[in-house]
C-alpha cells in the first residue's frame, strides 16, 4: 500500500478510525457506517446544525448523536467513534473526516479516482471503456467520478490526481479560435 497521507484534525481522526478498522478486519463495514452519516447529514438541516454550530455543548451532541445512532441501529467500531468525535467537540469536522477516511481507503485498497466531466451522460459500454483504459493506464482500479457539462460541446475531460487531459470540444473549438486570431 502506498502511503497516503491526511493532514490536520480531520485527518488524525480519520487515520486512527482506518487503523482500529483495519486492526478489527471491518474497513469497508466502517466505510459504509460513514457513508450512511454523511448521506444523513447531507439530508437533514436539524443535524447539519447539530455537527456544525459551536452553540451545542459536548453534552448536547452527545446525547443527540447517540439517540441518532441508536435510532438508526449503528453499534460497535462506528459507533463509539462518532460518541468519542461528539464527546471531544469535534463533530464540526465529521464531513472532512469521512472524506480522509475514503482516501485513506482507497489508498488501502489500492483505487485512484479519476474526475471525468463529460457534454452528456456516458453508457454504461463508454464508462467501462473508459474504465479499462485509465485502469490499464495507471495499473490500479480506477474508480470513475462522472459529472455532466453540457457546455463542452463534445469530448470529455478526465482528471486523474495532477494530470488533466481536456479532448473536449469546447478547448479544440478554443483552440482554433485563437490560431486563427494569430493568423490575421
Amino acid at each position: 500500500m502506498a502511503e497516503t497521507y491526511v493532514s490536520g484534525v480531520a485527518g488524525r481522526y480519520a487515520t486512527a478510525l482506518f487503523e482500529l478498522a483495519r486492526d478489527a478486519g471491518v474497513i469497508d463495514a466502517v466505510k459504509a457506517d460513514l457513508d450512511r452519516f454523511g448521506t444523513l447529514i447531507a439530508e437533514s438541516d436539524d443535524l447539519k446544525r447539530l455537527v456544525r454550530s459551536p452553540v451545542f455543548s459536548s453534552e448536547e451532541q452527545e446525547k443527540a448523536i447517540a439517540a441518532l445512532l441508536d435510532k438508526i441501529g449503528m453499534s460497535g467500531l462506528s459507533a463509539n467513534f462518532f460518541k468519542t468525535v461528539a464527546a471531544n467537540r469535534r463533530l464540526f469536522t465529521v464531513e472532512s473526516i469521512i472524506r480522509a477516511y475514503d482516501a485513506l481507503v482507497a489508498s488501502y485498497k489500492g483505487e485512484v479516482t479519476a474526475e471525468v466531466t463529460v457534454a452528456q451522460p456516458l453508457s454504461d459500454a463508454h464508462a467501462a471503456t473508459l474504465k479499462q483504459a485509465l485502469d490499464a493506464m495507471t495499473g490500479k482500479n480506477v474508480k470513475l467520478a462522472v459529472e455532466v457539462d453540457p457546455s463542452l460541446l463534445g469530448g470529455l475531460k478526465v482528471k486523474l490526481g495532477s494530470k488533466l487531459v481536456d479532448a473536449s470540444l469546447k478547448t479544440k473549438l478554443n483552440s482554433i479560435r485563437t490560431a486563427m486570431k494569430e493568423v490575421r
